[in-house]
Formats: C-alpha cells, sequence, structure tokens
C-alpha cells in the first residue's frame, strides 16, 4: 500500500479539554495524536465540512451556468408523476 502524500507541519492552538481528550484516545488506541486528529478532520470532512464543500461547488456551478430553473425542475417532476399516474 502506497503512503500518502502529507502537508508540511502545521500548528494550531486547541482547547486543553480536547487536547487531553485526544491524548488519551491516542494513548488507548497506542497511536498518535496525528492519526486521532486525522481521524477526527476525516469525520468532520464527511459530515459538516462535505456539505460547505458541496454548497460551494452547487454554487460555482450555477455562476457557471450550470444550474437549472425551480419551476423548470418542478415541472419536469410534475410532468413525470402525471405520466407515472396514468
Amino acid at each position: 500500500m502506497s503512503e500518502r502524500e502529507l502537508s508540511d507541519p502545521i500548528s494550531m492552538r486547541l482547547p486543553i479539554d480536547i487536547l487531553a481528550d485526544m491524548e488519551e484516545i491516542a494513548s488507548i488506541c497506542q497511536r498518535s495524536r496525528s492519526w486521532v486528529f486525522v481521524r477526527a478532520m476525516k469525520a468532520y470532512l464527511a459530515a459538516e465540512g462535505g456539505e460547505i464543500l458541496d454548497l460551494a461547488q452547487a454554487r460555482r456551478d450555477i455562476e457557471n451556468g450550470e444550474g437549472q430553473d425551480l419551476d423548470e425542475v418542478i415541472a419536469e417532476v410534475d410532468a413525470i408523476l402525471k405520466d407515472a399516474a396514468a
């Protein structure tokens, strides 16, 4: 398995209680603090962070003319529903 490319080291300040929890988790799992931090960031990016990125992409798509008018979408859905009911 190939190793992932890593960034340059970063510095950040954390609330003491969060750092203590991260250190305890790292100790229990016999992993590094970095491992715990990366796992936490992946979970964030899969949830809230992912939604933020998706919304930003949607806005870029609309700015580039790649969106659809809501009235047109509703009309298409109505037509599909009418055909399904028939």
